[in-house]
């Protein structure tokens, strides 16, 4: 996405609810501005969940960012916006062909389910 506003973060959420239709999908949001604006129109199939301020341990994505700058952008020193473009491409694609990766990364194995 070009930007961290609110159209882009619409556009986000229409993609992702056209491309997973069948599923709810319950998407946890930090308090930018862009989560919670008036203007965004969340998708029947999404629901958002605002997380609490300054719970970084509560936010996995963050644990993502570390992988995909580790695994991904490493040391380098990219010469224009459109490689910085190329390399996050790179790296959503990295992220969405490896669900068991994203699974082990991004889940609370600390926190036992009664169902």
């Amino acid at each position: 996405m070009p930007a961290a506003d609110t159209e882009c973060f619409q556009i986000f959420m229409d993609i992702l609810a056209n491309k997973y239709p069948k599923d709810f999908i319950l998407l946890f949001v930090d308090g930018a501005g862009n989560h919670r604006s008036d203007d965004l129109v969340t998708p029947a199939n999404i629901m958002l969940h605002p997380l609490p301020p300054y719970s970084p341990e509560l936010n996995p994505q963050e644990n993502l960012w570390d992988e995909i700058r580790e695994k991904i952008f490493k040391n380098y020193a990219l010469k224009s916006m459109n490689d910085v473009y190329d390399k996050l491409e790179e790296a959503a694609l990295y992220i969405e062909r490896n669900p068991a990766l994203v699974k082990s990364i991004t889940s609370f194995p600390y926190i036992v389910s009664s169902l």
